[in-house]
């Protein structure tokens, strides 16, 4: 598993977007630079489809997009990773194994980007997360459980 180096997330809160108060919707734009291994996360009402354009971006695809959704009995995160279709780098089988691997880094830095509203609301801590992988193979078309936003809580300080 990769691990998050606090240092290397660039957390950015869309205008209007309370830093500690769940207002739905509550969305997570994750991108990161291949070269120098930071990653940028945005929250806000919508998607940062900015960040999401540039054409490196949408040859790789490894972009990941995550929301907050009310469920009947809770809150709960719906988290979007492209695994093949349209253009993209690379193979479905290998892309969904590198999408695997860092799966719990990815849950971290939203975690830890986040972190203020987890203080503010600590029942957000027993949210259940579903993954959805999307792909034009059935294979790895697959939605899966991972576990409750807590176990991806780290303690590091930036720095």
């Amino acid at each position: 598993m990769s691990e998050l180096k606090p240092d290397k997330l660039h957390v950015t809160i869309q205008e209007g977007t309370p830093v500690a108060s769940l207002q739905l919707p509550r969305c997570y734009t994750l991108t990161h630079s291949d070269l120098t291994g930071d990653l940028f996360l945005t929250i806000g009402a919508a998607y940062d489809r900015k960040q999401t354009g540039g054409l490196y971006t949408r040859l790789m695809r490894d972009e990941v997009l995550a929301e907050w959704k009310s469920e009947p009995d809770e809150a709960c995160l719906h988290v979007h990773i492209h695994v093949s279709g349209g253009i993209v780098i690379g193979t479905a089988g290998w892309r969904n194994d590198i999408l695997h691997y860092h799966m719990p880094m990815v849950l971290e830095a939203l975690r830890y980007g986040d972190r203020e509203l987890f203080a503010a609301h600590p029942e957000l801590e027993t949210a259940p997360v579903r993954v959805h992988f999307a792909s034009h193979r059935r294979r790895y078309n697959q939605s899966e459980d991972w576990g409750f936003m807590g176990k991806y809580r780290i303690t590091a300080s930036p720095g």
